[in-house]
């Protein structure tokens, strides 16, 4: 599972929505999720990968943290 994917379903499971049903190049406000909602995303990608993600407002939307983390990686 590649890291796009990954956020998908996570961000799927916080909606409680299918992940086919997100839409990845959409700001997260979009998504329904405000900057908290974010953060505990970051949260959770955190944990779950062992990665540090650094939230700016640059990573707005699925497409573009997922580019980001395939950088740490």
């Amino acid at each position: 599972m590649n890291m796009k994917e990954k956020l998908m379903e996570i961000v799927a499971e916080y909606r409680e929505i299918a992940p086919e049903d997100v839409k990845t190049d959409v700001p997260f406000s979009e998504l329904g999720l405000d900057s908290l909602d974010v953060a505990e995303l970051a949260t959770k990608v955190e944990d779950e990968l062992g990665l540090f993600i650094d939230l700016s407002p640059d990573l707005n939307s699925i497409d573009k943290m997922a580019a980001y983390l395939e950088t740490l990686n």
